[in-house]
């Protein structure tokens, strides 16, 4: 390994498989090492939940071993980092080795969170969605403990695979963290029409032996696979043992807006950070865009490009033949403006106090909503304030809006 002080990259997952690339790409043309705790090569997460656990479609590749050969990126796999040696500016592994850095990019992710009960499953890594579709077979009994993204992205996949699927989620209703519920009120109908059992206000007290969930109603369910699927936690152990600011346990490794950690020779990106947003505050984000998006600003500031990151925050979810797509964050926003199209479609838009566009989320079927929502985030990244009855006004061009809000001068 060479011992010429390379940028060096913690975490082969999206955000900093896409580091490495975006650091070329920027100009670097000194040694690159991104340090992988999993013995594969960088894969895409969003679809384990989707194509990878239905059986339509092998994990697919960030980047592979070619690309990786191409941009002279020394891929350390299968072995954790350990340890950072601020005052040498080494990342030390968990087998002992040094790796001398210029700078440090730490896109350790999160870890799904864990719950207190035997006998249940998880899925975040590739390992995780080979070894449950296996389990995933025709009239198998499924319990998805979690309405969330990932709770019910498994519920449709495992629907798909003829299974017989029950969701317990302990809220109201589904998707409450992330969500308007007319927006969720339509994908728990699309479950339901799928022959999901959907049971919200309900928790799990146990898991007996030979899967029998015990619901806090008293009832009782059997299955043969149980799976949570209730948020993720960041990892900072390694960020914590090295003396970096730490946010709290939720919200991860602190960093400024150009993504540098309380030591200005270290950066964090992706889901194990938490930074602040000139929309939305300080916020910690779990999503694929996020992960991109911050892999873009990091590598620049790696190289002292001194950029603030800015993006708006974007999701999206596939399950059967619906497409949700939120862009900004509805719970930042004080009131609703609906858009309802004359093929039914409704795009909930939500606006702050002032009247700032903060966020928009719609579903529908294939890419019924992907273009409205497009606008509507390229109206937030311009500080839009549009006029709610225009913004309500199917006959109104979002395209317009967005004219009009480049054209109007931002406030100072």
């Amino acid at each position: 390994m060479s011992t010429e002080r390379a940028m060096v990259v913690v975490g082969a997952g999206e955000c900093g498989a896409r580091a490495v690339f975006e650091l070329r790409d920027a100009g670097w043309t000194g040694p690159i090492t991104l340090v992988g705790a999993e013995d594969v090569h960088p894969y895409e997460r969003p679809p384990l939940s989707k194509a990878v656990l239905t059986g339509d479609a092998a994990p697919v590749p960030v980047r592979d071993a070619d690309a990786l050969r191409e941009a002279d990126v020394e891929f350390v796999a299968g072995v954790a980092a350990s340890d950072i040696d601020r005052d040498r500016n080494e990342l030390v592994l968990a087998d002992g080795r040094r790796i001398p850095y210029e700078r440090l990019l730490l896109a350790t992710g999160a870890s799904a969170r864990r719950l207190p009960l035997f006998g249940v499953s998880y899925l975040r890594s590739q390992a995780d969605a080979l070894a449950l579709r296996d389990r995933l077979r025709p009239g198998a009994r499924v319990g998805v403990i979690g309405g969330g993204f990932i709770g019910l992205e498994l519920a449709a996949s495992a629907t798909a695979r003829g299974c017989a699927v029950t969701v317990v989620e302990a809220e109201p209703r589904l998707l409450s963290r992330a969500v308007p519920a007319e927006v969720a009120a339509v994908v728990a109908d699309r479950h339901e029409q799928a022959g999901v059992d959907v049971r919200c206000g309900t928790g799990v007290a146990a898991v007996r032996d030979r899967g029998v969930l015990e619901l806090t109603t008293g009832e009782t369910l059997d299955c043969d696979v149980v799976v949570a699927g209730v948020g993720a936690v960041p990892e900072t152990a390694l960020a914590k043992n090295a003396g970096l600011a730490i946010d709290n346990v939720e919200n991860g490794v602190r960093v400024d807006d150009r993504l540098r950690t309380s030591d200005p020779d270290i950066f964090a990106a992706g889901d194990c950070c938490s930074f602040p947003h000139p929309l939305y505050g300080r916020i910690r984000l779990e999503a694929w865009r996020n992960a991109h998006d911050h892999a873009v600003t990091a590598a620049r500031n790696l190289l002292d490009a001194d950029e603030p990151h800015t993006a708006v925050p974007w999701f999206w979810s596939d399950q059967y033949d619906l497409n949700l797509q939120i862009a900004g964050l509805p719970d930042a926003a004080t009131s609703e403006v609906v858009r309802q199209r004359s093929d039914g479609v409704e795009t909930r838009f939500g606006l702050g106090a002032d009247g700032t566009l903060l966020s928009a989320a719609a579903v529908g079927t294939g890419n019924a909503v992907a273009k409205d929502v497009r606008l509507a985030e390229m109206l937030i990244a311009a500080r839009a304030m549009p006029d709610p009855a225009s913004l309500a006004d199917p006959d109104t061009a979002l395209k317009a809006l967005l004219r009009a809000a480049k054209s109007t001068p931002q406030p100072a």
